[in-house]
């Protein structure tokens, strides 16, 4: 038999738990409300920017056969503008970037690869975001991404820009890498493409970690809890078409008199490593709906010059398992501290905000709607015609 005083206590429990319910459920609401106003502004920005996209390149298809260069640059242009739609999803709700270590704008105009540790969804929103403002790059850059991306409603888009799908899986490793150096070669520099971006742990972290954990393990290599021990072929794919062929004067990965220029070959390699606070991913179903609140994400480049880096495989494999062993360093603290390390010889690291400009975005998204209801007239206009 309970004693009143045990009653009384219940009661004030649970009255207190109703009142947080109550008080806390306008904000409930709110977010939901928030949350399905984010995903109808979503699928109709889909619904006028991608098929506008599709007709504005179907109409500039004589101008690919007279100047491919500029077609290309013309799409390239647009493909940023898409990004940056998908950026600016993200920008909205609060979800922003603050960059450390070297800054990336000085290689901008050059040929590079990105090797980005790979968490969620959320990374490749995140590197949408924090490069828009990098000059051309997004509009010059080639994807290599996991093949399920092909199917979403994004996958036409990188179809016809020309980013690389791969199969993951042991059983397909060997037919993809003789894919990707066919993909380089006909389209990488036909297309006028300047950075590569690459995930090369080969799968989301929470996926990859036990495996990878267990081959450190067996071959005597680092324990790493933060990121994976990375894939030695596509960076080896994408040095030796880009960079080895560079040397007797021939560019690699397209026709030279198509290009009318003179081409450098890659340049660098920029060292991406991504860090969420206390851990906290943020995945592509969140930048959509908006239903976390404003946070911050972070990301650290560390730039290497391509003539430091070897191109054979052992040599290879250790520098990229040394980079890797660094990004573990680099997270580590970050987790401990909120903040990553300084450079060596600096007392202190320098951070800088990531900014969009609104205006610039508001131009985009009126431009997407627009071209929708336009190219929405004219094939209207020509249906009633023949109908």
């Amino acid at each position: 038999m309970s004693s009143p005083f045990t009653s009384q206590t219940g009661r004030t429990d649970s009255s207190v738990r109703m009142a947080v319910t109550l008080e806390g459920a306008p904000r409930l609401g709110w977010i939901l409300v928030k949350a399905l106003l984010r995903f109808a502004f979503m699928v109709a920005n889909n619904l006028v920017a991608i098929p506008s996209y599709i007709c504005y390149l179907i109409l500039l298809q004589p101008l690919r056969v007279l100047d491919s260069k500029r077609f290309w640059c013309i799409e390239g242009i647009m493909y940023k503008w898409l990004l940056g739609m998908v950026a600016s999803w993200g920008w909205h709700a609060g979800y922003t970037v603050v960059e450390w270590g070297e800054d990336v704008k000085s290689v901008s105009k050059d040929e590079a690869v990105m090797l980005v540790n790979h968490q969620s969804t959320g990374d490749v929103c995140t590197l949408m975001m924090c490069l828009q403002d990098k000059g051309l790059v997004v509009a010059q850059m080639m994807w290599l991404m996991d093949h399920i991306f092909k199917y979403t409603n994004f996958g036409i888009v990188s179809l016809i820009h020309g980013d690389f799908f791969i199969r993951q899986g042991k059983s397909h490793r060997d037919q993809q890498l003789v894919l990707l150096k066919k993909h380089l070669e006909n389209n990488y520099r036909s297309r006028d493409r300047k950075w590569i971006v690459l995930f090369p742990e080969g799968g989301f972290l929470r996926k990859r970690r036990e495996t990878s954990q267990a081959f450190a393990k067996k071959n005597n290599l680092p324990f790493l809890k933060h990121v994976t021990l990375p894939r030695v072929g596509a960076t080896q794919i994408i040095l030796s078409a880009l960079v080895a062929r560079q040397e007797n004067g021939s560019p690699a990965g397209g026709d030279a008199k198509e290009l009318e220029s003179k081409s450098e070959g890659l340049q660098w390699i920029i060292d991406t490593t991504i860090a969420y606070p206390k851990g906290e991913l943020l995945d592509i179903q969140t930048w959509i709906l908006g239903y976390r609140k404003p946070t911050v994400t972070h990301v650290h480049y560390r730039i290497f010059p391509i003539k430091d880096v070897p191109l054979e495989t052992d040599g290879l494999t250790n520098w990229l398992y040394q980079r890797f062993i660094e990004k573990e360093d680099l997270l580590a603290h970050f987790y401990e501290t909120g903040a990553f390390p300084p450079p060596k010889g600096h007392k202190e690291a320098v951070s800088r905000e990531m900014t969009l400009s609104n205006a610039w975005i508001f131009f985009i998204q009126s431009f997407a709607f627009l071209s929708g209801y336009m190219w929405y007239s004219i094939i209207q206009y020509f249906y009633h015609c023949l109908f």
